[in-house]
């Protein structure tokens, strides 16, 4: 990976982790557990790009461990939402729509602004592949929280919050698992390499 490569995946880490810490914050106040889900993909997004950068120059098998990490750490975040989902449902919840419609939107540029840092390099390094599919899948989702937070504000209802959540939970975690199951078999030789984020 050269430097400008290493350079462009360092600003949408960035980026990216930034506005997990906004989203997320912005999710618990606002009792959103869309914007809470979304926040966990801008973590998966962050920790993806750290262990390519960390692999830079290191043997394959530090890859493979660091993305075992990674994807652990999703598959327990990714629970976390789903319990967070199932206490909402049990006990109630108010989201605010307005505040869902704003960071989700918010949300939405930040990964329109990685999309095109890395349009560019999109078929170079596979690094800069994966973190391209993967900005642009975090688009579409984006796209799911803005609609629940319109559907939360029509409806005067928290299920559509609940249902993106949901969505993006499970999408995480079927993603997460796949890392490790790769990482698993690039230290066990059957696998050369570990796919991207995205499953």
């Amino acid at each position: 990976m050269d430097n400008a490569q290493r350079r462009l995946l360092w600003m949408v880490l960035v980026l990216n982790g930034v506005m997990f810490f906004v989203e997320f914050i912005a999710g618990w106040m606002a009792e959103s557990s869309g914007l809470i889900a979304d926040s966990l993909d801008m973590l998966a997004d962050t920790l993806v790009y750290a262990v390519s950068l960390y692999a830079v120059g290191k043997a394959i098998k530090y890859k493979a461990n660091a993305a075992i990490f990674n994807g652990i750490l999703q598959t327990l975040l990714a629970l976390a939402v789903l319990f967070d989902v199932m206490i909402r449902l049990a006990f109630g919840s108010q989201p605010e729509a307005g505040i869902m419609f704003s960071i989700a939107g918010l949300a939405l540029l930040v990964n329109v602004l990685c999309f095109a840092l890395l349009y560019r390099s999109r078929n170079g390094d596979i690094n800069i592949r994966a973190s391209w599919i993967c900005s642009r899948n975090d688009m579409i989702m984006n796209v799911g929280v803005i609609v629940s937070a319109l559907l939360v504000a029509q409806l005067k209802m928290a299920w559509p919050d609940l249902l993106i959540a949901t969505v993006i939970a499970v999408i995480v975690l079927r993603s997460a698992l796949k890392v490790i199951k790769d990482a698993i078999a690039v230290k066990t030789g059957e696998k050369d390499d570990i796919s991207g984020c995205c499953g």
